[in-house]
């Protein structure tokens, strides 16, 4: 299982589906029928709480909580560059 610290900034990349993508999608693609798409969304998010069961508490930037599996592969840590490139998305965020 990944280490992760309090304080540690992640990027979570959200699965969605609906019938119109919006700006910040990526790899996106038509379900089966072309009725709709299926693409990803990421999301800023900062590390909160680390339970004992395995489990993320995190917060967005507008202060919303999240709670995630430790184990979860949509969970990306962020790398030296992508601190810097990504720093505005976590304004707001202690």
């Amino acid at each position: 299982m990944r280490e992760f610290k309090v304080g540690e900034k992640i990027i979570y990349h959200k699965p969605k589906n609906s019938f119109r993508p919006s700006l910040n999608a990526r790899d996106v693609y038509p379900l089966q029928h072309g009725e709709a798409y299926h693409y990803v969304v990421d999301k800023f998010w900062t590390i909160d709480k680390i339970n004992d069961d395995g489990t993320l508490d995190v917060v967005t930037r507008t202060g919303k909580r999240n709670r995630l599996v430790a184990s979860d592969p949509n969970i990306s840590k962020l790398r030296l560059h992508q601190i810097l490139l990504y720093r505005s998305r976590f304004a707001g965020q202690n």
